[in-house]
């Protein structure tokens, strides 16, 4: 496990799975990417880490489950799992995009993925982590106030 900011890739199908991880590794350094094409697996690993942040980069149709399911079986350990994540489906219909916005879930991508679009939606999500790291360290006050674990 690293001590940054990891993205977390759920897809069951393997070939996507690697090509997202492979465009993800060209331009991500604030962490480990880590793939899976196991839901089982995948929720087995988040919920056996230590610390509950990550980016999720989550398909919406895992075999016998959505990616939605995915993130609430995760959400208790990752609060924020549904707005840390970036949904990708093959076809972008209302009820995807309503689902996206019942669930709190701000970026989905239509495949094929442009590489600059899944970019951009990292960033986007680690940029808010990033902005609070630096206030942490810009303002000793608010760190203070800030709970630890």
């Amino acid at each position: 496990m690293s001590d940054g900011l990891d993205v977390i890739i759920v897809d069951d199908d393997q070939a996507v799975c690697e090509l997202i991880a492979a465009i993800v590794k060209r331009f991500y350094t604030w962490g480990e990417v880590i793939s899976f094409t196991d839901t089982d697996e995948a929720t087995k690993y988040c919920l056996s880490r230590e610390v509950g942040v990550a980016i999720f980069i989550v398909d919406v149709f895992l075999g016998g489950v959505s990616g939605f399911f995915f993130l609430d079986s995760i959400d208790k350990k990752f609060p924020a799992a549904h707005s840390d994540a970036i949904i990708i489906t093959g076809n972008a219909s209302d009820d995807i995009v309503n689902m996206c916005i019942a669930s709190e879930v701000n970026h989905l991508l239509e495949k094929p993925i442009k590489p600059y679009a899944l970019q951009l939606a990292v960033r986007a999500i680690a940029e808010k982590y990033l902005n609070f790291a630096k206030k942490l360290f810009q303002d000793p006050e608010f760190a203070k106030s800030v709970p630890t674990l």
